[in-house]
């Protein structure tokens, strides 16, 4: 499969690069955990993603590009999760998010086996997937229509989050909506909420953002990349906010990558997709441990 992912991007003229495991800054999501490291006394950062260093090398002129690389992430062991995990990730330059989903379907096509080929993938926004699988209307629907609705399904809602908005939508999207999605084929959800646009550009309330689905397992996440650095900048100083007011660990801010920005990002569009969720979708695997030689446990 990896033969095949790197005849893919021969194919279609893209630059395999190489960026750093370990950075001096780390993602500011409030939903990512990084994994600190020490060396030389220096404070460091197990990267969660190699999006930061990958945009400073688009600022600088390289082009389509493409990295398989091991990722860190703390607190994520589990079923479809191991805290060490390998990571495509590629940026194509002039695409909108639209273009990079039929980009995503084509690879994926091309690294499946026979016997997992699909017909043309499908195409939800992410109000539809929610209205469909869930019947809920994401932007009409209130905080406590929502709380109320996970306790219909028997899912408790956390005290301390039962008024965050935010928070209902991912419970209701990662237990009622996508467990239930590409079942037969792929599927992508695209157009998700501004308030969780995190790196895409947002147009009104929509962010131009995407996931992908297969056997019910989220595959890859995808943004028309935001190229604006004041608003990026606000968005990281929203996030150590947010993280600040829930007692987590506040991380340094990417100046490096701000800095790229300003120098200028290319209009283009990205995407991270994990791999070994992929393999577990080509050989059936119901466990992420099925298919890594040495999972965290064992490592």
């Amino acid at each position: 499969m990896l033969r095949a992912i790197r005849e893919y991007f021969a194919a279609t003229r893209a630059l395999e690069v190489e960026t750093p495991a370990l950075g001096a800054a780390s993602v500011t999501d409030v939903h990512i955990a990084s994994i600190e490291a020490t060396p030389s006394g220096r404070r460091s950062f197990l990267q969660t993603s190699p999006e930061y260093p990958m945009k400073r090398l688009l600022a600088a002129g390289c082009g389509d590009i493409w990295q398989i690389g091991k990722v860190y992430r703390e607190g994520e062991s589990g079923r479809w999760h191991n805290p060490e995990f390998t990571m495509i990730e590629w940026y194509r330059v002039g695409y909108d998010h639209h273009s990079l989903m039929s980009d995503v379907e084509r690879l994926i096509s091309a690294v499946l086996p026979a016997s997992r080929q699909f017909d043309r993938a499908e195409r939800l926004t992410y109000r539809e997937a929610m209205q469909l699988h869930a019947g809920v209307d994401v932007f009409q629907d209130s905080t406590p229509m929502l709380v109320a609705r996970l306790h219909s399904a028997g899912i408790e809602m956390p005290r301390d989050l039962a008024n965050d908005r935010d928070a209902c939508l991912d419970l209701i999207m990662g237990t009622l909506v996508g467990p239930q999605l590409g079942l037969d084929r792929l599927t992508f959800v695209y157009d998700y909420p501004a308030s969780q646009a995190a790196l895409a550009r947002v147009h009104g309330h929509i962010a131009s953002r995407f996931e992908a689905y297969m056997d019910g397992i989220e595959l890859c996440n995808g943004f028309h990349e935001l190229g604006d650095p004041q608003e990026q900048r606000a968005r990281f100083e929203h996030d150590a906010a947010e993280r600040q007011r829930r007692g987590l660990p506040v991380v340094p801010i990417d100046e490096n990558f701000l800095a790229a920005l300003e120098h200028g990002l290319p209009e283009c569009s990205g995407v991270a997709l994990g791999f070994d969720r992929l393999v577990m979708c080509a050989v059936g695997a119901r466990h992420i441990d099925e298919v890594l030689a040495f999972p965290f446990d064992r490592a």
